[in-house]
């Protein structure tokens, strides 16, 4: 009887101890960090949003995901900066993408859309129309196709 109380005990103390390492909960739009709620209005002044989730990470900041009702998702980091638009229906808009990312497309892809902007520590990645990735450096030069795998990304 008593190593089974034990065992319970200590099975409700691992339940209630990871429920703490878990903090993802939604916000409104107007408790986004101020240059998160600046970027919406400027890129996305008519779109509604359709929830904001908050993530806490265990060793990393908080980040931000915001789902538009179109189907837009955008993630912004601690700080309010986006680092990912993907989008359902539309593109990009062409202000958000780096001029030298927009000539190399207008002169490469001029017949496709740019659906999914992403910027990592050292690189940007264009998801265009048809399915393909491409990678670009910080300073918008062309360094190849990506594989869609998240995993390849860093």
């Amino acid at each position: 009887m008593k190593k089974k109380l034990m065992t319970l005990l200590l099975a409700a103390g691992v339940a209630t101890s990871s429920w703490a390492f878990i903090d993802s909960y939604t916000i409104k739009r107007e408790q986004l960090p101020q240059e998160a709620q600046e970027m919406l209005q400027e890129y996305f002044p008519k779109a509604k949003v359709s929830n904001i989730k908050i993530d806490r990470h265990l060793l990393k900041k908080t980040d931000y995901d915001v789902k538009l009702t179109d189907g837009t998702v955008i993630e912004f980091a601690n700080s309010g900066k986006w680092t990912s638009v993907q989008r359902k229906r539309g593109a990009v808009p062409e202000d958000l993408i780096p001029k030298s990312i927009r000539k190399y497309m207008a002169k490469s892809y001029s017949d496709r859309k740019i659906v999914g902007l992403t910027k990592k520590s050292a690189a940007y990645f264009v998801d265009i129309d048809d399915g393909r990735r491409l990678k670009f450096n910080l300073l918008g030069q062309f360094k190849g196709f990506v594989e869609t795998d998240v995993a390849t990304e860093e």
